[in-house]
């Protein structure tokens, strides 16, 4: 018999990480982050000033309807990456 069992080498790859899964974790985690700002901006709890303008950029004062959905959705897309990213981790 040649090389290590198939059931050895079953085992040695389920906690094993390829390179698109950690790219897909981790910008997953990025852009949920990132929805997750923009909705708890666009509810009112935390208010950042503009970090980088184009033009005259004022901050988001109050609620805004807008950037509540917009953070919601990115943060949706942050989260099907992210369990894209730990399903081909396991594959």
């Amino acid at each position: 018999m040649n090389g290590p069992s198939p059931s050895l080498m079953e085992n040695r790859n389920i906690h094993t990480w390829n390179t698109k899964a950690a790219v897909l974790t981790i910008l997953g985690t990025i852009v949920g982050l990132l929805g997750m700002l923009w909705a708890v901006q666009g509810l009112g709890i935390v208010q950042i000033d503009p970090i980088l303008c184009a033009a005259d950029c004022d901050p988001i004062t109050g609620r805004s309807v807008q950037w509540t959905v917009i953070g919601t959705i990115i943060l949706s897309v942050g989260i099907v990456i992210v369990w894209t990213g730990l399903r081909q981790r396991n594959r």
